[in-house]
């Protein structure tokens, strides 16, 4: 019998009447509340007041969520067509990382346009934040036994019980007692919170000594571009697809090219000096109503 690792969690941490509170959502709000640390220290070390981290979070926040729960229903559209009413109206079953990005950065830009705030500094100072956000809320499949990759035999192999395979996976060829996953949720929480780490030592080496506004958010673009675009060959069962390869791959793909082209020209030979830009050295949110 191949060695696998045999751990089957609940995914509901425990019941308050008929509310259950799930696993997932523990996941999230410690992601946030790791991200809400380290973006407020990234902030202040570039002359932003963390206060408007916090004051940007309604609005982030909700486009965030919107912008995630959209990309979950395309993604998952067969789930939803027949009953469209299951896309607004709890139990919310799913969120789109891409989606939930695209909506915060929005956010981002429409706050920071409104606060008369250096934008690409902003984005910048949430990067480190966001990829270990993105990498504690990958927790919240393992305990959904979600977001797994093919059969191994290799020891870090996991159980996922029949309920919760795919298709192409039934436990009529592929016992659950002697069957290990590839767990692809831990490779990216991995992945993105080694990201988050590189992220973090450019910004506390390289600020202010040729780190330029604007390359951290290339930077994610190009990591987790590739490490997405990567994880998602190991997948099977996509529902939404360009040409028969799963649009999330073909995002990441994309977001990486993006990435470069952004560190190529915010690197361009012959730049101004003075385009890179500096943050107010304080841009307190008192001080701008006040003026």
């Amino acid at each position: 019998m191949p060695a696998l690792i045999d751990i089957r969690p609940d995914p509901i941490l425990f019941n308050l009447g008929p509310l259950a509170v799930g696993w997932y959502g523990v996941a999230y709000i410690a992601a946030l509340g790791v991200m809400l640390l380290v973006s407020q220290r990234e902030l202040a070390r570039r002359g932003i007041s963390p206060e408007h981290f916090v004051n940007a979070m309604i609005l982030v926040g909700a486009l965030a969520l919107i912008g995630g729960r959209l990309y979950h229903v395309i993604h998952e559209w067969p789930l939803y067509r027949d009953d469209l009413l299951r896309v607004v109206l709890p139990p919310y079953a799913g969120l789109g990382l891409y989606g939930g990005i695209a909506g915060a950065a929005l956010g981002i830009l429409l706050y920071g346009r409104w606060k008369r705030l250096p934008i690409r500094f902003g984005l910048d100072a949430v990067i480190p934040g966001t990829l270990f956000a993105q990498g504690i809320a990958r927790w919240g499949n393992f305990f959904n036994q979600e977001l797994y990759g093919p059969p191994t035999d290799a020891p870090w192999g996991i159980v996922i019980e029949c309920a919760n395979r795919i298709a192409q996976y039934p436990c009529t060829l592929y016992p659950e007692a002697t069957t290990g996953f590839h767990p692809l949720f831990f490779y990216e929480s991995a992945l993105n919170i080694g990201g988050g780490l590189i992220a973090l030592w450019l910004s506390r080496r390289y600020l202010g000594a040729g780190l330029r506004a604007g390359d951290l958010a290339a930077f994610w673009g190009i990591w987790y571009g590739t490490t997405r675009a990567v994880l998602e060959s190991f997948r099977e069962g996509w529902n939404w697809t360009l040409e028969g390869l799963p649009t999330a791959q073909l995002i990441g793909i994309a977001v990486a090219i993006v990435g470069v082209a952004w560190i190529a020209w915010n690197h361009r030979p012959g730049r101004p000096a003075d385009e890179a830009g500096q943050a107010d050295p304080d841009p307190r949110p008192e001080a701008e109503t006040a003026g």
